[in-house]
């Protein structure tokens, strides 16, 4: 199937996310749509667009310039298989004991690991970037400084990928994840079944700690929040009021030349550091309250 893009840039998150919205108003519709900060400092917003018709080149002008918004760049894309694609170039993730991968590598999982399965077309969030990595390895290290939290929550969960971790190692424990985006939500849910996992991980839709689940399931003592630098600064303070005195948060979605930024956020919240992790250009932060 032929499919097409439409990306432009635009100042400000909140302009980004009305230019979205209006574009869903086009005919062709996208089927797709979203915002995503560029994180250069420059405060500007990403809006793409995915469309399975040719979109309306001279609608998404007028938009743009209505909003004050860049040209949309507007892209044909080559007819490919991505599951396919996914399955060739996404190779098994180790991570401590953690062994990340999807159903074409069951054959791979070695003894002794805790495996877990993300299939190849719901790959967002599988290990192989450097945040998710870097928050099993931090996991990793809380683990074997001898860790028993009662209470788990992992914010933003994408794939659910570090929830199920934290299921597998901590038994007994029901961890809370949720995610604003409903697609993420209904992956997290089948990754949680295709796992075994069910009544061990609880998925729901929530902004933060937004969610009926979370805000009563807390205090917690370990948050996992894997998203992006402004909102972990955001969360801060919610962070402060649903961590146990004495829990951990482990923070990522974090470049390398904005940690300190996140960390003053949380040093301001009550928090202080434990770890300062780098795993290319990305950071894994864990962090205790106070």
């Amino acid at each position: 199937m032929t499919t097409w893009t439409a990306l432009t840039q635009i100042t400000g998150r909140e302009a980004a996310e009305t230019l979205a919205e209006l574009c869903e108003g086009l005919t062709p519709e996208p089927v797709g749509a979203g915002v995503f900060e560029i994180e250069d400092g420059s405060e500007l917003w990403e809006v793409g667009l995915y469309f399975t018709e040719a979109p309306d080149e001279v609608g998404l002008a007028l938009l743009a310039a209505a909003q004050g918004a860049r040209d949309f760049t507007v892209s044909k894309l080559p007819e490919t298989d991505w599951v396919a694609h996914v399955k060739r170039e996404l190779s098994p993730v180790r991570a401590g004991r953690f062994f990340v991968h999807g159903s074409h590598d069951a054959d791979k999982v070695p003894a002794g690991v805790e495996a877990l399965l993300i299939e190849a077309a719901m790959a967002f969030g599988t290990g192989h970037h450097g945040t998710t990595k870097g928050c099993l390895e931090a996991l990793e290290r809380l683990l074997s400084e001898g860790i028993a939290p009662t209470r788990v929550a992992d914010i933003g969960c994408g794939t659910a990928v570090l929830a199920m971790a934290a299921a597998r190692v901590f038994p007994g424990v029901t961890v809370l994840a949720g995610d604003i985006d409903p697609v993420a939500v209904e992956t997290a849910a089948a990754n949680v079944i295709a796992n075994g996992l069910e009544g061990r991980v609880a998925v729901e839709e929530a902004a933060g700690f937004d969610g009926k689940k979370l805000r009563g399931g807390g205090p917690f003592d370990l948050v996992f929040a894997n998203i992006l630098k402004q909102p972990l600064i955001d969360l801060a303070p919610d962070m402060a009021r649903h961590i146990a005195p004495g829990g951990r948060a482990i923070l990522s979605g974090v470049l390398d030349h904005q940690g300190d930024a996140v960390i003053a956020a949380y040093e301001a919240a009550g928090f202080s550091l434990d770890h300062r992790d780098e795993h290319g250009e990305w950071l894994a932060l864990t962090l205790s309250r106070a």
